[in-house]
């Protein structure tokens, strides 16, 4: 009878510790199911994100960046002349805007160049200094000015150079208006149409000051 019952204890035994073991070993497989699910989606999110930044644009946004930093840049380099040949507090205030609004737009769009594996283009002008460089290589641009107009406004100074870089930095801003436009128009990818429209605005009012400063309005 003792037999019987040690045997029966045993066994007993034998089937919960069989049945612990298979729980555990399906929560393991669950936790392990678990993991790799959200392994697999977060590998799925940063591939997306990675997408997201070189797909959704076209060869018009490629265009846009390209030619806008040097766009840019030279109306930087027209800017800074203000600081010392400018005579107008009106004139100064108004480059100095120019530069803090614009150079940082220049950063965002050689990040995006950047990130599209596209070459980020740089104004011939900004780079006098070196030897070989051809200076009108943007000339072509709307609005953009080429070496010589470069050079007379270097050597202007007070109501002189007021009224030149008034006069330049009008025609400039609507090279850049226009090309603003046709990104607005033709552009794909959303960061660089936003700030498409954000130029033509900026700029637009800009026009509308300088004319006013010029004694037109």
């Amino acid at each position: 009878m003792r037999n019987t019952r040690t045997l029966t204890r045993r066994a007993a035994l034998a089937a919960t510790a069989v049945t612990a073991t298979l729980v555990l070993a399906a929560c393991g497989n669950g936790s392990d199911s678990a993991s790799s699910g959200h392994e697999g989606h977060s590998s799925a999110s940063s591939s997306a994100s990675a997408d997201a930044t070189t797909a959704a644009h076209n060869a018009q946004d490629v265009s846009f960046a390209q030619g806008m930093i040097p766009h840019h840049q030279q109306a930087l380099e027209m800017a800074k002349l203000a600081a010392d040949r400018a005579s107008s507090a009106e004139v100064k205030d108004l480059a100095a805007r120019i530069e803090k609004a614009q150079d940082p737009e220049i950063q965002t769009m050689s990040g995006w160049l950047k990130s599209w594996g596209k070459d980020v283009t740089t104004s011939d002008s900004s780079m006098e200094s070196m030897p070989g460089m051809d200076h009108s290589a943007h000339s072509d641009m709307p609005g953009m000015m080429d070496s010589k107009d470069m050079a007379k406004l270097e050597k202007a100074s007070g109501a002189d150079f007021d009224t030149m870089f008034l006069t330049m930095m009008i025609e400039h801003h609507k090279g850049a208006i226009e090309m603003a436009t046709t990104e607005k128009d033709k552009g794909e990818y959303g960061p660089a149409t936003s700030m498409s429209d954000g130029i033509s605005t900026a700029q637009t009012a800009e026009i509308t000051e300088m004319n006013k400063l010029l004694g037109k309005n």
